[in-house]
């Protein structure tokens, strides 16, 4: 399928930035920060409040979407993605309020520490502390801590596979579900067809995935450690079921749709959508690009139908 028009006019308004990868992390930090577009999907939750942890490398941000009616709610934990290194926040605040609507459940966003400021493995112990605290304060949040999902997009998606299977491995609470949008899930491979076929021409390429690794690593030895490349890790049985969505015209694509497979043959009850005509990010821009709208709605309808068969189970 031909690129979505809708998508082919964001990536020939970014056309004119210089390419990521050609950038320092803290130009790049602002060029993704400063991106706006009119027109996004903004839906009415209740609340937003910020606040703060106490994390493994001291004070950790969250921020707390309350979705409206009446609690408990069920628990999300998001992570954002961009590399272990960019965003925040703020550039993912839209897709928490969209996912907050959509699945009624409390979102629970952290701004985990990034690279290159802290490498490896400094994102997944933020993400694997706040998941632990979120369940521990559900009650203080208006949320239920026996309805717990982790989610996540791009680098975001990989540490919800990572915490996914720390809980499995060193204890914690029990997640009922794993949201993977276009999931990071192994040390950077030219090999794949997806990293061959759109390593240029559609927002993240290549040479933007060996950028962002690079700052992540200390070693590219840890690139084989299952906490960095969940795809690598001997067993994946175990884990809560799991949405895995993919983008045609993203160099990831290839890699999400293998974890997703891995899980399935792990006895892991686990969907995988691959979304056509669309680029790696697509999620940034519901209410401007119908499938992103679409897939949205979709992820946040499996979301509500892994939490019925829980409320009939």
């Amino acid at each position: 399928m031909t690129v979505d028009p809708q998508i082919q006019m964001l990536l020939n308004l970014g056309a004119a930035l210089p390419p990521l990868h050609t950038l320092s992390v803290a130009d790049a930090r602002a060029q993704y920060a400063a991106r706006d577009f009119p027109g996004l999907r903004r839906p009415e939750i209740a609340t937003v409040v910020n606040r703060d942890m106490q994390g493994p490398g001291g004070s950790l941000a969250l921020r707390i979407y309350t979705p409206l009616g009446e609690g408990p709610f069920p628990l999300m934990v998001f992570f954002h993605g961009s590399g272990f290194v960019l965003c925040s926040l703020d550039t993912h605040d839209g897709i928490c309020r969209n996912l907050c609507a959509g699945t009624g459940c409390v979102v629970v966003s952290v701004d985990y520490r990034l690279a290159p400021e802290a490498k490896f493995p400094a994102a997944p112990d933020d993400c694997l502390a706040a998941t632990r605290w979120a369940v521990a304060n559900a009650a203080a949040l208006g949320a239920d801590p026996s309805r717990v999902f982790v989610a996540g997009d791009s680098a975001g998606g990989n540490l919800a596979t990572v915490t996914a299977l720390r809980i499995r491995d060193e204890g914690g609470p029990r997640l009922l579900g794993q949201l993977l949008i276009y999931p990071v899930t192994d040390y950077y491979d030219s090999n794949t067809p997806s990293m061959t076929e759109n390593a240029e021409g559609y927002g993240l390429g290549r040479d933007g995935m060996i950028w962002f690794w690079n700052h992540y690593l200390a070693d590219t030895r840890d690139g084989a450690h299952p906490y960095a490349s969940p795809l690598r890790a001997a067993d994946l049985s175990g884990l809560p079921p799991a949405l895995v969505v993919t983008a045609q015209y993203d160099p990831l694509r290839d890699e999400g749709e293998f974890y997703a497979e891995r899980l399935r043959q792990a006895g892991v009850p686990t969907e995988m959508k691959r979304w056509d005509g669309v680029n790696h990010g697509f999620f940034f821009w519901p209410g401007v690009v119908d499938k992103a709208s679409a897939a949205i709605d979709e992820a946040c309808a499996w979301v509500k139908a892994i939490l019925a068969i829980r409320a009939s189970g």
